[in-house]
């Protein structure tokens, strides 16, 4: 039985009743775009507050659920973004001293009445090959009642079963999405900050096999002073968005399994792990990437920074340290309760640079792991240093950190006149290939001038290293750039990773590519999609954070990838507006209404459940 629902144009729709029992229901009263049909998920949080998903579905959206629901399968791959409204919050933490708008970082409260907060959504984009409508906006799901969440990151890779798990950087709440029966979805549950006490800022996600998720809170406890884990262990903090972050065990509700202490009990480097407030132990626990390989037992977190200092009002002047130069690794033998194992200071390399915040290990901000069973290495990468680091055991006591590439190797590759290299060139996603011979990068890239008038920037790209023989070398691997023509040229030794193919991003904004995720499904000659470690696509997106001032053009990108790792952009992928190769997220008109430009940090391939062998 399917229930049928009319849409503002007087259209009516058959949509599958499994849709309906899972908790979608009709919304008749919110604007949006002729056509588009409305249907809303809602949960109660641990609160007592209502927070709602409402799907606009567009006339395309609605003819794959009626095709659905009358058992004519259109199997389809989706790529689903996770977007924040462009609105007056974007504004730096200075400029909003000076205008006194007051932001209050649980619920922002816009008073540009030209601008008032609109929702955030997740955007649904036909990412299938050869459709018609590839790279359509097909439907967008909206977030209420909490504005002005700046949509952050989601978790790296998507399974067959697995829930969306979407953090809010200013909110501080995590929202679960059921992709189940897409092109539509469902709210599972949400998190929020009453839900992790000993937290705050979430950042990124990695889920496990039985679909529950870890998810770093980089900033520090929601009220300064003593917090107990679910562990009984304590740690003292300075506050929200502070210091020291945390580890989150997330169910597929949403709900708080286990919060686990990211800090040493003992003090860190108190020079180089400068908080502020001083914390009576020094800390440098601000997790932001994080990956996972189970069958290690493995957890591995970079420290990014805290990130007060960086994304809200900063309270003290900025110090080159705030940029965390730090790897943790934890066991996950019981998955409730992570336990520090390592935590690794990056070491320098050969650039001497003007500007201490350039050094190679300032703002380890990503890391990724490798897949293979025969394999035990994990790599980690510096946003403000613009290097690689790697380690061949991941499951050591204290691993053995080394710098193996220099982004400037793959700058002068676009622009042979680069100088001042990669420092704090903005690298952010970096991910395994998934049969473990390529390491994927973006890098925002950083605009001339940035120094002074001599510096010529740095590249914009995307690029792809091959690191076959680096893995090969297992805990034998001699690579390290350790001097200054292995900069420039790459490194020396064997087994050091080669530049695969470099992919220049154009942007004239302040921004950059700055995310990306792998293209894991494949259609087969059954007619469904399967999962395969055979990588041909990847998806990046063009936005950092704007408050920070780095913002980005707001677009995201299709890449075609080879067999050899070489990189070229999908123009076929273009936006339904304009043409143009790549789908861009400023613009009057989404199916939720005439909200104007959005801001698309994240990104992931999704596959319906039901279309996936």
């Amino acid at each position: 039985m399917s229930r049928r629902v009319r849409s503002r144009t007087g259209k009516v729709v058959a949509l599958a009743a499994a849709l309906v029992a899972g908790g979608l229901v009709v919304q008749a009263n919110q604007p949006a775009e002729a056509g588009v049909t409305q249907l809303v998920s809602k949960v109660t949080a641990s609160t007592g507050q209502v927070i709602s998903v409402t799907n606009h579905l567009t006339p395309t959206a609605q003819s794959t659920l009626k095709a659905n629901a009358q058992g004519k399968r259109t199997k389809k791959e989706y790529l689903l973004v996770w977007a924040g409204d462009v609105n007056v919050a974007d504004t730096t933490g200075k400029a909003i001293q000076q205008t006194r708008i007051a932001v209050n970082p649980v619920h922002a409260v816009n008073e540009d009445t030209d601008n008032a907060p609109a929702p955030d959504f997740l955007a649904v984009i036909d990412a299938t090959k050869g459709s018609s409508s590839y790279g359509k906006v097909v439907n967008t799901a909206t977030v209420g009642p909490i504005v002005e969440n700046e949509p952050h990151h989601m978790q790296y890779i998507f399974n067959k079963g697995d829930k969306i798990f979407a953090g809010g950087l200013f909110s501080d709440v995590t929202y679960v999405f059921d992709v189940a029966k897409l092109p539509a979805l469902t709210l599972s549950g949400t998190n929020l900050p009453q839900d992790t006490l000993c937290g705050s800022i979430p950042d990124a996600y990695w889920v496990l096999k039985d679909h529950t998720a870890y998810g770093t809170y980089m900033g520090g406890p929601d009220a300064p002073g003593p917090c107990v884990y679910s562990d009984g262990s304590v740690r003292v903090g300075n506050g929200f968005g502070g210091s020291p972050g945390e580890i989150v065990h997330l169910g597929t509700d949403g709900k708080t399994l286990s919060e686990s202490p990211a800090a040493l009990a003992t003090s860190e480097d108190p020079v180089d792990c400068i908080d502020y407030p001083v914390l009576p132990t020094a800390t440098c626990a601000n997790p932001h990437g994080i990956q996972v390989r189970e069958d290690l037992n493995v957890l591995v977190a970079s420290d990014y920074a805290e990130p007060r200092n960086i994304v809200l009002d900063p309270v003290k002047p900025q110090d080159a340290n705030i940029f965390r130069d730090t790897v943790r690794t934890f066991d996950i033998k019981n998955r409730n309760a992570p336990k520090l194992v390592s935590v690794s200071h990056m070491p320098d390399g050969p650039r001497k640079e003007r500007n201490p915040g350039h050094e190679e290990p300032r703002g380890i901000m990503e890391t990724t792991v490798t897949n293979l069973p025969g394999h035990k290495g994990a790599f980690a990468e510096s946003m403000c240093g613009g290097v690689i680091y790697y380690t061949p055991d991941m499951t050591a006591k204290k691993p053995v950190w080394r710098e193996v590439f220099d982004d400037t190797t793959a700058a002068k590759e676009l622009n042979p006149d680069t100088v001042e290299g990669g420092g704090c060139d903005g690298g952010g996603w970096v991910q395994t290939s998934l049969d473990d011979k390529y390491l994927y990068h973006a890098v925002i890239g950083r605009g001339p001038g940035s120094l002074d008038d001599y510096d010529t920037g740095s590249a914009k790209m995307v690029y792809s290293l091959d690191i076959q023989k680096l893995l090969a070398a297992g805990t034998r691997t001699t690579c390290s750039i350790n001097t200054i023509s292995e900069v420039y040229d790459g490194g020396h030794e064997a087994d050091c990773p080669r530049l695969a193919s470099a992919l220049p991003i154009k942007d004239l904004t302040s921004g950059g590519p700055h995310w990306g995720t792998l293209d894991n499904f494949q259609l087969g000659s059954d007619g469904y999609y399967h999962q395969t470690t055979d990588v041909r696509r990847i998806a990046i997106s063009d936005y950092f954070v704007a408050r920070t001032s780095v913002d980005g053009d707001h677009r995201v990108c299709m890449i075609n990838v080879t067999p050899t790792g070489k990189l070229s952009l999908d123009t076929t992928f273009r936006d339904e507006n304009e043409g143009t190769p790549c789908v861009d997220f400023n613009r009057s008109t989404w199916p939720h209404g005439k909200y104007g430009n959005a801001k698309p940090h994240s990104e992931l391939f999704v596959v319906a459940d039901n279309d996936i062998r």
